[in-house]
């Protein structure tokens, strides 16, 4: 037993079904024992994919996803996709190789000071230094991950501690040959104890203890001031986000509860998709608007950052309730609260729901609410009339809305474009939206498809990729075409970082590196073997979407390079 066969025994016995890697003599064992031990092993282009695929996992399945990758540069490589999943609140293990312990600090190959650049980025840093450490090391990230706010663990493992201990004695021997000196002895029989120690205990059998079910500190009396709240108010909004699906498991008895609480609700984040398709409670649009007019406002999941205006969004008169399992989350540039509860948000409203829930008569306010929306899809529909050279980005979602199927799994990583399809997408079922989250990062694309495709395999998932963020990642349709995964990648293209470049031209004049290519993506797509074409009107895009999933369904991923017109439907949208 080696120290890799230790590590994969204790992922098999959490119920880890994939392992994220890019290959590394440092960690070898790790993965290939986790391959041995019934665990699929899925080998990416880049160390960011792998974590990233790690978080998607993660959030759709609950259990923490996994990745592993080689020291030094390998693990830095890691840095924005740990800080993601950090900020999005994503249970994520991430295994790290590093330099032989005996050879620390002495010159060796990608032997930096890990630990310390990592600090900021995850729950903890976990440095194991024996053999018989590496079991409780991934036991002590498994609980970490999941306890409280979930984020992401680091393990750093030296390559001494995984491969078999003769090959490790093999090789300090060979460099180490006792001579006649005593300097020499003396140096023997330091890095022979020094290797004794290292496996000391390793014959020990390994045991995963179970994982105590998540609970949180729910008190009673909040049920009781949430229920008087609810029977008081007449222009009552709820705003369920990301915070509210951190056990997925509970997405169906959440949405059940949203349903008979029975007040408005808008949703983002992992929480797009909990009603389904046009349910009557569910608002995509004037947000703002409600907020500003509401009475009683109920934040699950939700924090007051940028994308609530840091809190000006919300009506100062009115009483809020504000449910999160992070407490920062919860004062974050939030008002005055009635309640300000840390708890998870989906068993608090859970329970909430199984109580007598009497509110007033609120049609009124529903029908203001519907008169709103009914607006703002007029002001949609009359931009995604508006002609311009190349196909028009709201009436090409329009479109993909229209051929979509139930099973859709969308995935946005992007600016312009993606934050369009936010606005007309809709997914038809909880777990069924993945974006990178407050952190904004681009390059999610290939490695969130490749976690959730790997999720559910029957799933089409559909990568919506701005001409700019494409290029992080389109290299994974490797991955894709060698697993014969569902994925078709829609990629609209304006040759334009359009996000930046329409305020950057008005408020500074100028399109410094904001101009890109109408570059040929599909062709790049076939280079890997998946299938692909360019499309340069609405038309060709509707029958590009059927020929996709047609090709999904034979396990050819496609591409679909989309010429785009520059609009301004999303004009002024930088944040500060």
């Amino acid at each position: 037993m080696n120290g890799g066969t230790r590590i994969a025994y204790i992922l098999k016995q959490k119920g880890v079904r994939h392992l994220f890697t890019l290959s590394g003599g440092h960690v070898g064992p790790i993965y290939v024992e986790a391959e041995k031990a019934g665990i699929q092993v899925i080998d990416v282009r880049h160390e960011a994919t792998a974590v990233f695929a790690a978080d998607a996992e993660a959030r759709l399945s609950g259990i923490p996803g996994i990745a592993v990758v080689t020291a030094g540069p390998g693990v830095t490589n890691t840095i924005t996709a740990l800080k993601n999943a950090q900020l999005a609140q994503s249970p994520v293990i991430l295994f790290g190789g590093a330099t032989a312990t005996l050879l620390r600090n002495r010159g060796a190959l990608q032997d930096i000071d890990q630990i310390s650049i990592l600090k900021s980025v995850v729950k903890k840093c976990i440095q194991t230094k024996r053999v018989k450490d590496l079991a409780p090391a991934v036991e002590e990230a498994f609980r970490i991950a999941l306890s409280g706010v979930p984020g992401p663990v680091f393990i750093e493992c030296p390559v001494d501690l995984l491969y078999p201990e003769g090959t490790v004695r093999e090789w300090y021997g060979a460099k180490n040959e006792p001579g006649k000196s005593l300097a020499s002895r003396l140096t023997h029989w330091y890095i022979n104890r020094h290797v004794n120690r290292l496996f000391a205990g390793a014959t020990s059998a390994v045991s995963p203890n179970p994982d105590s079910p998540h609970q949180t500190a729910m008190r009673s009396s909040d049920i009781r001031t949430t229920l008087a709240e609810l029977r008081r108010a007449h222009r009552p909004v709820m705003v369920v986000g990301s915070g509210a699906l951190s056990q997925p498991g509970l997405a169906g008895d959440l949405a059940r509860s949203v349903e008979l609480l029975g007040i408005p609700v808008w949703l983002s984040g992992m929480a797009r998709g909990l009603l389904g398709r046009g349910h009557p409670l569910h608002h995509l649009h004037a947000r703002k608007k409600a907020l500003r007019e509401a009475d009683l406002i109920l934040l699950a999941g939700v924090a007051c950052d940028f994308r609530l205006d840091y809190g000006r969004h919300l009506n100062r008169k009115a009483r809020i309730i504000a449910l999160h399992r992070d407490a920062s989350d919860l004062r974050k540039n939030m008002p005055r609260t009635a309640l300000s509860a840390r708890v998870d948000p989906a068993e608090f409203l859970i329970q909430l729901a199984a109580e007598d829930i009497v509110t007033r008569d609120l049609s009124p306010w529903k029908k203001q609410l519907s008169a709103w929306q009914e607006d703002r899809e007029l002001d949609i529909q009359k931009m995604a009339d508006e002609k311009m050279t190349g196909i028009n980005p709201v009436s090409l979602f329009h479109v993909m809305e229209e051929l979509l199927p139930e099973e859709a799994v969308l995935i946005a990583d992007g600016g312009d474009f993606a934050a369009t399809a936010s606005y007309t997408l809709k997914p038809r079922k909880p777990l069924r939206w993945l974006d990178p989250g407050v952190y904004g990062t681009l390059g999610v694309g290939g490695g969130f498809a490749l976690g959730a495709s790997l999720h559910d395999r029957e799933d089409e998932v559909w990568i919506i990729y701005g001409d700019g963020s494409a290029a992080y990642s389109l290299a994974e349709m490797d991955i894709f075409v060698k697993h014969g995964l569902k994925v078709c990648a829609v990629i609209g293209n304006n040759a334009s970082w359009e996000q930046i470049a329409r305020d950057q031209r008005t408020m500074l004049g100028a399109s410094t590196a904001v101009d890109l290519r109408y570059s040929d993506y599909h062709l790049l797509g076939k280079a890997f073997g998946a299938e692909g074409e360019r499309v340069d009107d609405l038309e060709g895009f509707r029958q590009a979407v059927i020929r996709a999933r047609q090709q999904m369904q034979v396990g050819t991923p496609y591409i679909i390079n989309a010429i785009i017109g520059r609009s301004d439907f999303r004009k002024g949208s930088i944040s500060m």
